[in-house]
């Protein structure tokens, strides 16, 4: 019997390009863009709003930039089909808004599944004994708190360490309906891949560097014209 080829095995995963950059890229790592029914330019981080969007794999000031200068408005009407487009001035901070609550919410969404714990002493439980896939610093945790948990995970076969959290520990107990959350660890590996997404999507989108205030988190292992 002949055997099926690899490559018609794998995955298809849907590609967009950025009206700005042009480059093409995974659904995912981009940013969909919808048009409200009175030409108003939105974000629509969950690809959930219905016709036609337009997709960005720029950071917030590359953004800001482009409205600035008139580049994004004529992109966005190539793409939408239309001169009736209004474009925010203050788009690229709703869209990193959206990113953030994004984010926030699919941090809560998998508390109440039970794929995640917190506090001190069970983390570092878990993390020793290679149950955590992904571990998460609120942002004025303490280096010596920081440095024990990234320890644990070590030994456990986690990474180097673990990601530093954008927001302070009162807004990550916010999203978690928790008391007092400074550091956090996933247990379950489709809910880490599911919240690093999610990271790497805001962080990316707010910055280039790595710090807490924003880039790409180091994590457990380090304009399309259609829908």
């Amino acid at each position: 019997m002949r055997k099926p080829r690899n490559d018609a095995l794998e995955k298809h995963v849907p590609e967009r390009t950025c009206i700005l950059s042009r480059r093409m890229a995974p659904k995912e790592e981009l940013i969909r863009l919808a048009l409200s029914p009175d030409g108003e330019v939105a974000p629509d981080v969950r690809a959930r709003a219905p016709g036609r969007g337009a997709w960005i794999g720029v950071n917030r000031a590359e953004l800001d930039e482009a409205n600035a200068r008139g580049k994004l408005k004529g992109a966005l009407q190539r793409a939408f089909k239309t001169n009736a487009v209004t474009v925010p001035a203050d788009l690229g901070e709703r869209t990193q808004a959206a990113l953030r609550q994004a984010a926030l919410d699919r941090l809560g969404m998998e508390a109440r599944s039970g794929n995640l714990i917190n506090g001190s002493d069970k983390v570092e439980v878990a993390a020793r004994s290679g149950k955590v896939h992904l571990l998460i610093h609120a942002a004025d945790a303490g280096e010596d708190g920081n440095r024990k948990l990234d320890q644990a995970w070590r030994v456990g076969g986690g990474a180097e360490r673990g990601v530093i959290f954008p927001e302070p520990r009162t807004i990550l107990s916010l999203a978690l309906g928790r008391e007092n959350v400074v550091h956090v660890a996933l247990t379950d590996p489709a809910a880490a891949s599911r919240v690093s997404d999610a990271l790497e999507r805001w962080r990316g989108f707010t910055g280039p560097d790595r710090g807490p205030e924003g880039g790409k988190p180091t994590l457990g292992t380090d304009l399309a014209e259609e829908n």
